[in-house]
């Protein structure tokens, strides 16, 4: 309940906050969307552009945020036992090696095995495990995880993914705009402005682009797992990288990660035929078979 209240809080404010500043640009810049009966075209574009961008970009600045108050997870600021040691100076010897600033580590509380990064930039990032992988993994299968997570960080996929999003977004709108208004004029013969055929043709296109629309957010998502498990793999080490999907494909379950971060998370779904599409990992056994046929990179030494 606390996380549905907090996604329907953020999501609120957001759409406040794009609607005053699509007011402002529409009334002091002459954008809007209809003039006179007719599209204005670099109006709408502007108004899919704002909303489109602007919740994917408000979605990554908030993303840290998010992910702590819906995990309830402890960030790591002075270790308290040996584990949180461990994850600490892993994580920072990882972080070195790979060029970027340190991140806030995490522990969340969850049954199954799992970890995510998330995070708006390379040196203001978040790398979080859970409490099922501390028990159920080795160190060595640990350590692979985190270099995963870390890589995910170096690659920059938070921003690249966000980017992709805010494209996908910004033209499902416009299009469904753009069809519901012919639709409109054609089919309602409406020559006065948006009617009751622009608004319902929109709402269901905007359902059906959206979801066709996804694949292709889904399909660099699966592409960044790989490139992800190759950056473990450098970093920690092939045959550890794949001993922890090893791990994984053999203890899968449910994951209990918020939707915010669940694309996120190392541990994908389960699923076969149309609907790997929509799937934002790949299946494990193709992951842990690219990994078998990669040559990890040579990374410089950290003292």
């Amino acid at each position: 309940m606390k996380r549905i209240a907090l996604f329907l809080a953020t999501n609120l404010a957001v759409l406040l906050v794009f609607s005053v500043v699509w007011m402002i640009l529409s009334t002091f810049f002459g954008l809007s969307t209809f003039a006179g009966g007719k599209v204005n075209y670099t109006g709408m574009l502007v108004f899919c552009a704002i909303f489109g961008f602007g919740g994917a970009f408000v979605s990554l600045f908030l993303s840290k945020w998010m992910a702590k108050r819906s995990t309830g997870m402890r960030v790591i600021d002075q270790p308290r036992n040996e584990i949180e040691q461990w994850l600490y100076s892993t994580v920072k010897r990882q972080a070195e090696k790979a060029g970027i600033g340190m991140p806030e580590v995490g522990i969340y509380e969850a049954p199954e095995i799992n970890a995510f990064a998330t995070g708006a930039s390379r040196n203001s990032s978040l790398v979080a495990v859970s409490t099922g992988l501390l028990r159920a993994m080795s160190r060595d299968e640990a350590e692979a995880v985190l270099a995963h997570e870390v890589s995910h960080v170096a690659n920059g996929d938070m921003v690249t993914l966000t980017l992709i999003q805010g494209v996908v977004n910004t033209f499902v709108m416009f299009l469904a705009r753009i069809i519901g208004n012919i639709i409109d004029r054609v089919v309602f013969k409406n020559e006065d402005g948006p009617g009751i055929g622009y608004f319902v043709t929109v709402m269901v296109l905007e359902i059906v682009f959206g979801i066709l629309a996804s694949t292709i957010v889904m399909a660099f998502s699966r592409w960044r797992e790989f490139r992800a498990d190759a950056g473990g793999a450098d970093l920690a080490g092939r045959e550890k990288m794949i001993a922890a999907l090893e791990r994984l494909a053999h203890s899968y379950g449910q994951s209990t990660l918020p939707s915010e971060v669940r694309a996120f998370g190392i541990s994908g779904g389960v699923a076969g035929g149309f609907k790997k599409l929509f799937m934002s990992h790949p299946p494990l056994a193709e992951r842990i078979q690219a990994l078998r046929e990669y040559t990890p990179r040579r990374l410089p030494t950290v003292a």
